[in-house]
């Protein structure tokens, strides 16, 4: 029923910010074409420490990142001139392509007055044929997107299809990408049509197939099974998934289906290639030093 449950690991992308690290894992790099997920928070912090949260400026290729909040507020900037605001349930889709860099820091007021800051950020692999498409990004408000209720449940899908609905989110890929809250023993089933599907606990707890698994647990499905998941309390989930692109090669924030693109895009970072966001170009973060190769495991310091 389950292939694999995995457990958030501690890590830090940026002085300060410490986020749930769920995906890649060594044992089950993507689900579907997703291959990476951080949950950050929630955090609530004095405003003099606000700041020690910024992203600085850094590079990607070949996905598209995917910001999604429950609570607080991140300015994104890039190097297509884009400067927005994200707030809770709105989605920022930003496609990486050939190149772009990006930067996320923490300005809105009610941060700095001490706020609550929760989010996740996803990356979505591109199909080989998108993989060196132009960069794009566009942001949706949360009336662009589905929202479903019924007896203790309610859920906005935030890409792709599921359920019954269709997002106007444009993706590359057949996918889904679903927030999900249940009431108490409210029992739940997973979108059907999709050939690799999981489920992350952001809180609460659920029950599946007679076991129970708490907050911080990405559970990834057998293929072709139709378990019932029960909620044990107040339980909110990200569901996401879709159809496998293939393997694919991750090294910090770059991924790619050929090894030889990201030392190549390494190089570009290096070198200047990759422009800095116009409105954030006075600092930025530095390739990682070290010998790491592209075929290794999780991506080290990996930024969302």
């Amino acid at each position: 029923m389950l292939d694999i449950v995995i457990e958030a690991r501690q890590a830090e992308i940026s002085q300060g910010f410490t986020v749930k690290r769920i995906l890649p894992y060594q044992l089950r790099r993507m689900v579907g074409p997703f291959i990476f997920m951080d949950h950050g928070g929630p955090l609530h912090m004095p405003a003099e420490a606000v700041k020690s949260l910024d992203v600085l400026p850094h590079p990607h290729i070949g996905l598209s990142t995917v910001s999604y909040l429950f609570s607080g507020n991140v300015t994104h900037r890039d190097s297509l001139g884009v400067e927005q605001v994200i707030k809770p349930g709105e989605v920022n889709w930003m496609t990486a392509g050939k190149g772009i860099a990006h930067s996320e820091r923490f300005e809105d007021p009610a941060m700095l007055a001490g706020g609550e800051l929760e989010m996740i950020q996803t990356w979505v692999a591109l199909p080989e044929k998108f993989e060196e498409n132009d960069p794009s990004f566009e942001n949706y408000k949360p009336e662009q997107l589905p929202v479903f209720t019924d007896t203790g449940v309610w859920m906005r899908l935030i890409a792709g299809e599921a359920y019954g609905l269709k997002s106007h989110v444009k993706t590359h890929s057949p996918l889904f990408y679903v927030h999900v809250v249940l009431d108490q023993g409210i029992r739940f089933s997973l979108p059907k049509g999709h050939s690799e599907r999981g489920a992350y606990i952001v809180k609460g707890s659920v029950e599946v197939g007679g076991i129970t698994y708490t907050a911080g647990k990405l559970m990834v499905f057998t293929k072709g099974v139709d378990p019932v998941i029960i909620a044990k309390e107040p339980t909110t989930l990200m569901m996401l998934g879709g159809e496998h692109l293939g393997d694919r090669y991750i090294w910090w924030n770059f991924v790619s289906s050929r090894k030889d693109r990201i030392e190549q895009a390494k190089e570009d970072w290096k070198q200047g290639r990759i422009i800095l966001p116009p409105m954030d170009n006075e600092e930025y973060v530095p390739l990682p030093e070290g010998k790491s190769k592209p075929a290794g495991g999780p991506p080290p310091n990996a930024l969302s």
